[in-house]
């Protein structure tokens, strides 16, 4: 895919969290912003969604928003669509309600990013030259899989069947890595689902990977998988170190 394709596609990034069970690295840090190899998390996705032509980018921020906004001046001063959107709700609501603050944003194609999930650019590249689908959730595949992962089962032919951090074992066959790409109905499908969620109070708790699994129902959720890409979610202090190395430049 060419800059020049890429040039009308947006990225949302939700880091609005403050990531406690990182403490006592986050009291006053946000999680988007600790770093990786001496480069916060939040500066590694910007860089590599700039690095595949992507520069309309959208950060939904909540926790310590001063701080973000003085990286984004201090980085990227020259970037002039490279925005924040604050979500008020960010320590009553789950990451559902940061999608809702963007739900503007979601008015074409565009990538939307777990604020924690530091990837390489050729991660990237390949899940925007995927298969044409509505929506497509970038996976990848290990032996075991943990409580804290969400999982994903798929069908025979790679379409998404269910995602949930409770997928039975043996109906386990990847991982949500944390990032997925939006085309134009899936887009518009996903956007009118947000909104609609958000109707309903219970759902200020909810995930928005819980309207995925729904969307999933529909045949509208394909996957791509990224193995043998680089990445690290980061959870818990350990991940910190593994991300560290993972992406020692």
């Amino acid at each position: 895919m060419t800059n020049q394709a890429t040039k009308s596609i947006k990225a949302i990034i939700l880091s609005a969290g403050q990531g406690r069970r990182l403490l006592p690295l986050t009291e006053n840090t946000p999680k988007c912003l600790l770093p990786v190899s001496d480069k916060p998390v939040l500066a590694w996705q910007i860089d590599a969604l700039l690095a595949v032509g992507i520069n309309d980018i959208t950060i939904i921020t909540g926790f310590q928003v001063a701080l973000i906004e003085a990286l984004l001046q201090q980085r990227y001063t020259n970037h002039s669509k490279i925005k924040i959107l604050f979500n008020p709700f960010y320590e009553v609501a789950d990451n559902l309600a940061s999608c809702w603050i963007a739900r503007a944003e979601m008015n074409g194609d565009f990538l939307l990013l777990n604020g924690d999930t530091v990837i390489e650019s050729a991660l990237l590249s390949k899940v925007l030259n995927s298969e044409p689908a509505p929506i497509t959730l970038s996976v990848d595949d290990k032996d075991i899989y943990d409580a804290d992962d969400m999982k994903v089962q798929l069908d025979t032919d790679r379409w998404v069947r269910q995602v949930s951090k409770i997928v039975p074992p043996h109906q386990v066959n990847a991982e949500s890595i944390g990032l997925i790409y939006f085309r134009e109905q899936g887009a518009h499908t996903f956007r009118n689902a947000v909104e609609e969620a958000l109707r309903h109070p219970a759902e200020l708790k909810s995930w928005y990977l819980s309207i995925i699994d729904r969307l999933a129902k529909q045949h509208l959720v394909s996957s791509c998988s990224i193995k043998g890409f680089r990445w690290c979610e980061i959870d818990f202090i350990e991940d910190l170190a593994r991300a560290g190395i993972i992406f020692s430049e």
